[in-house]
């Protein structure tokens, strides 16, 4: 990442260079910018590659010749025109198609693949060489510098105790989702990622934007009265490295989080699973879907009822909710593309969440969630006695089932 931020030094010896290049052969180019790199110290042929767009190859020969010569005379200097072309030379549309990718909105089509991913160098040389342009991430880097881009940011853990069954219960997790996973039934890992703001906010991070240009954004965090915040509930499963993502824009209740599984299992879980008997949750202990919420289990039966499954649920002990699979396999990945974005409507979040991929083929299918979910509803102890629900033997707090009513009876 470091290499691809714009540094002092490089800035200065493009200017350098385009004022002197049309004045030198090729070896005086070679020989000034080794003095140049060798000025610079560590870190100096990286710089002045970057800079002039010479090879490392053509400033370290550069380097050597100093070094041997000494200021004397050493060789022949190629005829103007001599030696490999540049990229550009070679494809000539390289230059319109990536600056199509990197800025859609003005140059190239608006519903562009890139639109809704982040526009890193590894990104934009991916997408170039399945357009026919193939070319390296340093490439990409250079030539985005060439056409006055840079990395921009938009303008403007501490985990709890230790319990001391924390590690049995995640050997227990594990030999759970081994379990189900060598069966065939589904196990999916859920939880809520951070809610934010909907409107042109700050968002922290940094992508490629014109020179000079940063996208500005309003200067305080207020919430939009008409547009709040979206609430994206995730359910993963890692078998499938696959993913569902509900995005509500009312409140973050056990009832929104059932009925992000409710929609899961019957958009991608039941055609995942055909042959499904069963579903195995793993979640924090805490929130929406914690260990001491009567909501969650309630909804849960309702859920088993619905669509025949028992429903076993394993909830990660306190303090540990950053172990969870959902919270690397995929929320962190939902973060690293929407980076430096903001979020001016429900529909870009929605969209930046489902076009969310990794090299390892994660693929996430994301949908936004109109209904009221309000605050306050109570389930009785009465209500609790009827559910159909066992507790494991260890921690039954944590582990349970819930089977479908129909099945007890």
């Amino acid at each position: 990442m470091m290499g691809n931020m714009a540094h002092p030094d490089v800035e200065i010896i493009s200017e350098k260079y385009a004022t002197l290049a049309p004045l030198l052969d090729e070896r005086a180019r070679r020989l000034w910018a080794a003095t140049e790199a060798r000025a610079i110290g560590w870190g100096g042929i990286s710089r002045v590659s970057e800079a002039t767009g010479l090879s490392r190859i053509t400033v370290r020969a550069g380097l050597d010749e100093l070094h041997l010569t000494r200021g004397e005379d050493a060789g022949k200097i190629r005829k103007p025109g001599g030696g490999r072309k540049a990229l550009t030379e070679h494809d000539p549309r390289l230059l319109d198609a990536l600056e199509a990718l990197v800025d859609p909105v003005t140059r190239g089509d608006p519903m562009s693949p890139l639109r809704w991913t982040c526009k890193s160098a590894d990104k934009l040389a991916t997408e170039l060489a399945a357009n026919g342009h193939p070319v390296s991430e340093r490439t990409v880097s250079r030539l985005l510098h060439t056409l006055g881009y840079s990395l921009q940011s938009n303008r403007k853990t501490i985990e709890g105790k230790n319990h001391p069954d924390r590690d049995a219960q995640f050997r227990h997790i594990n030999r759970r989702v081994v379990a189900f996973q060598r069966r065939g039934q589904p196990a999916v890992s859920v939880d809520t990622k951070k809610k934010e703001l909907v409107g042109n906010y700050r968002r922290s991070g940094r992508e490629w934007e014109p020179k000079g240009r940063p996208r500005r954004v309003k200067s305080k965090d207020f919430p939009d009265k008409d547009l709040g915040k979206v609430i994206p509930y995730g359910v993963y499963d890692p078998t499938d490295n696959a993913g569902w993502v509900g995005v509500g824009i009312d409140h973050d209740t056990a009832e929104f989080a059932v009925e992000t599984l409710r929609r899961w299992w019957r958009r991608m879980g039941s055609q995942a699973y055909p042959g499904a008997t069963e579903l195995l949750i793993t979640a924090d202990g805490g929130g929406s879907n914690g260990t001491r919420c009567r909501l969650w289990k309630w909804e849960l039966q309702g859920l088993a009822d619905e669509i025949g499954l028992r429903i076993s649920v394993c909830h990660f002990p306190p303090g540990t909710s950053k172990w969870n699979k959902i919270e690397h396999r995929m929320f962190g990945h939902i973060t690293e593309n929407w980076r430096g974005r903001p979020l001016v409507s429900r529909e870009v979040a929605v969209n930046l969440i489902g076009h969310t991929t990794t090299k390892q083929g994660l693929s996430i299918h994301s949908e936004l969630d109109t209904n009221s979910y309000p605050l306050g509803r109570k389930v009785t102890a009465e209500q609790m006695q009827s559910l159909c629900i066992k507790k494991d033997r260890f921690h039954g707090e944590w582990n349970y089932t819930i089977s479908p009513t129909a099945q007890i009876v």
